[in-house]
């Protein structure tokens, strides 16, 4: 199985936090299961960083590729048809960053760990 980490979900993952659901805990932690993680909940911790709103043990460019190696995550890059599929969406969730996840996510048929309802407004698995 190949799943899609949110950015909230792997900062939860990443610090051992209990705020995960057994579900999703227990896909994460898989060993058969390919996690990915999207180069833009990348980008959105280095904007909420920089910003002084997430608060982490070391710079972002450090941070996340090292939590990555040390989980087994991989990374999923953002490609024309990830843009084009978010340009195109519903208005259902305002959030740019979540919007990028979801086309990922449609695009590349993967369901997503998320905690957040909006995300099952659209076309596209949720597991939590």
């Amino acid at each position: 199985m190949r799943v899609l980490l949110d950015t909230q979900g792997f900062l939860l993952w990443v610090s051992g936090s209990e705020r995960l659901t057994p579900r999703a805990a227990e896909v994460i932690g898989d060993p058969a299961c390919q996690v990915l993680v999207s180069v833009v909940s990348a980008w959105e911790i280095a904007i909420k960083a920089a910003a002084g709103k997430l608060e982490l043990e070391a710079p972002p460019d450090t941070y996340v590729p090292d939590r990555m190696r040390i989980h087994g995550f991989d990374p999923l890059p953002i490609d024309m048809a990830h843009a084009l599929r978010a340009g195109a969406l519903p208005r259902h969730h305002g959030d740019p960053f979540d919007r990028m996840l979801i086309a990922q996510g449609q695009v590349e048929d993967l369901p997503i760990i998320t905690g957040d309802p909006l995300m099952g407004l659209y076309d596209v698995e949720t597991i939590w």
